[in-house]
């Protein structure tokens, strides 16, 4: 089976509203996904998702090392940040089992957790090693001296991937074009368009905010067919 995971940490720009436009867009287009998962520390339901409490009280992106629990584990785990838009064909996410993981835009050669994916528990210890220290690894400086400017949770899974040897393909090269970056020179129309910097849906530009609302399958298909180009 295939489980995209993604977390909510209450308190915050997110509510539950962009966990279900994020799943309504993936099970659109990612032909494979069995379920969508959300570690969350809110109650209630979430329309076409399932819902799992969040064992620690990790402050901010910190939480996303939960998706990484074992007990939560899939044949295959997609772990994709709240702010990912699907606009198109992204079914190489769930074909294959190899490690992959998006590099960040900003430091080539350095891993992002915004969209991951793996086979089974092979990074449950990302989650052993981060619960077992976690005032630690979320003390700045704890991975020594980095070239992130802020010290958060894709900073120690960088860390930790190398201290293990398990560091991934990054997805620009294992899917080349999947990936597109709002704000960039790029078309900016997917497949799967990520948002970087201080770029949110809700802040974008009028037609992404429409997309990212619900109307994205058409308006994507319609605007790549027309060759347009996203203004910015």
């Amino acid at each position: 089976m295939v489980t995209l995971t993604t977390v909510l940490r209450s308190g915050g720009r997110y509510d539950r509203t962009w966990v279900e436009r994020l799943a309504r867009g993936a099970r659109r287009h990612i032909d494979g996904v069995d379920r969508v998962v959300c570690l969350t520390d809110e109650a209630g339901p979430i329309d076409g998702v399932e819902t799992i409490p969040l064992r620690h009280s990790w402050p901010k992106w910190w939480a996303k090392f939960e998706a990484f629990r074992p007990d939560i584990r899939d044949d295959i785990n997609i772990l994709c940040d709240l702010d990912t838009l699907f606009l198109g064909r992204a079914d190489a996410l769930a074909q294959g089992a190899d490690l992959i993981a998006m590099e960040d835009y900003f430091l080539k050669g350095r891993v992002s957790t915004a969209l991951m994916r793996w086979r089974d528990d092979t990074l449950s210890f990302l989650y052993d090693d981060f619960r077992d220290q976690a005032e630690h690894w979320m003390r700045p400086g704890s991975c020594g001296q980095v070239p992130n400017s802020v010290h958060g949770d894709q900073v120690v899974v960088d860390h930790l991937l190398r201290r293990h040897g398990q560091m991934p393909v990054f997805i620009q090269q294992a899917c080349p074009g999947l990936l597109d970056f709002y704000g960039t020179d790029k078309a900016n129309i997917g497949p799967v368009l990520i948002f970087i910097g201080d770029a949110k849906p809700d802040t974008a530009d009028e037609e992404t905010q429409r997309m990212w609302r619900g109307h994205n399958g058409f308006e994507a298909e319609h605007r790549r067919a027309r060759g347009d180009r996203h203004p910015i």
